[in-house]
């Protein structure tokens, strides 16, 4: 990453995402795996023996660094001159915007290879033109968002939905990056326990930093020292790569083990880790978005943040939620079904992302109970 591509990745709210990059680490699979089991895409929650728990909007922030409010991360998937204005054919926008089209043995529908992005732009020039550098910048954008945030199982595939975002590089900070991965996060989890889906996808390294930061008996050892970002703690992490199936096994009576003594409810209020995290992620604007009860939008992918059946993670006291909202009817709808603009075919949704600041918020008040309420399903802990 050049120091001249900086700013713009500042600009763009990606920056500390892309210092995760080079921290990545090394997926435990069969951990992931007994974790997703447990998923339950009606409440967006995972079942624990002690109760309910999930990723959130919170976790999103001290993890990744992503910014969690802002606008949803939506548009349309290719026709962009049919649905925006001042939009353009695809493949000519494409050229305008990194100066020349890939052969057509690196493009696959509305997608181009990877390798073509990392050959193309691997090393920008010293003499380089400040409009070369943008163009090195969208590039590596655009790789960071199809690989890193937004991958699936085409996950050497960049795909061209990002083009708008890249043509306006100044005005990408305006986005909620943090909710868009949620969403992809969860619509991901939700694909595995509705579909039997064996190959999972998103942001996964999210979910593993999630786990071992809350379930200390979970985590490796030897990681005690930790800087902002959160995840780069685990960034030289590496799971034993032999007898998947046996871990698996191991990692499921673990988990029917577990009681509300192990896990952490609130990992992010200890002071050690205040004292490193980004004073921007501690921002009004950022932290009253971890109570809301709202909308998640990527593009197609709508879920729902129902923080209210998680409570003590934010530092309260669950009382009974209230009934969950399903969105599983949506899980069918993922853009796959022809080209349309989102915003205007899901407005319902985003009205709710619109309102997201109007929206109910769980009582936080009154702090950390170890009661077992009659008809919830969540024991809280000291």
């Amino acid at each position: 990453m050049h120091e001249r591509i900086i700013p713009y990745l500042e600009r763009a709210g990606l920056y500390h995402l892309a210092r995760l990059n080079s921290q990545w680490f090394w997926l435990d699979e069969p951990l992931v795996s007994a974790f997703v089991e447990r998923w339950r895409p009606e409440t967006h929650t995972f079942h624990m023996p002690f109760g309910e728990c999930t990723v959130t909007l919170q976790d999103v922030a001290f993890q990744l660094g992503l910014p969690v409010d802002g606008e949803a991360v939506s548009g349309c998937l290719g026709e962009f001159e049919t649905y925006m204005e001042g939009g353009r054919p695809a493949w000519e926008w494409f050229e305008d915007l990194f100066g020349e089209r890939p052969p057509p043995n690196k493009v696959k529908q509305m997608t181009v290879h990877f390798t073509w992005f990392h050959e193309r732009f691997r090393v920008l020039p010293p003499d380089a033109s400040e409009e070369t550098v943008r163009i090195y910048a969208r590039a590596y954008i655009m790789m960071l968002l199809s690989t890193q945030l937004f991958g699936d199982k085409s996950a050497n595939w960049v795909h061209i939905r990002w083009l708008p975002f890249a043509a306006n590089l100044d005005g990408m900070g305006r986005y909620s990056w943090g909710s868009a991965a949620l969403a992809w996060l969860y619509r991901c989890m939700c694909r595995v326990a509705n579909r039997n889906v064996t190959n999972l996808a998103g942001p996964l390294q999210l979910l593993q930093s999630w786990i071992f930061w809350r379930f200390p008996s979970l985590r490796p050892a030897g990681f005690e020292v930790f800087s902002f970002l959160l995840a780069s703690r685990w960034s030289a992490y590496l799971p034993p790569n032999d007898g998947k199936e046996q871990r698996v096994i191991r990692y499921r009576l673990a988990l029917d083990r577990l009681t509300a003594r192990d896990i952490v409810w609130e990992p992010y209020s200890a002071l050690d880790v205040l004292a490193v995290v980004h004073p921007e992620i501690l921002t009004d604007e950022h932290s009253r978005m971890w109570r809301a009860v709202t909308a998640l939008i990527y593009f197609a992918v709508i879920e729902w943040h129902q923080v209210d059946r998680v409570v003590p993670q934010l530092g309260g006291v669950q009382h009974i939620p209230e009934d969950a909202l399903n969105v599983d009817w949506l899980h069918a709808k993922d853009g796959r079904g022809g080209d349309r603009w989102f915003p205007h075919y899901y407005q319902k949704w985003h009205e709710h992302w619109e309102n997201r600041l109007d929206a109910r918020h769980p009582d936080t008040s009154g702090g950390i109970s170890e009661r077992i309420l009659p008809g919830s399903t969540q024991i809280t802990a000291t």
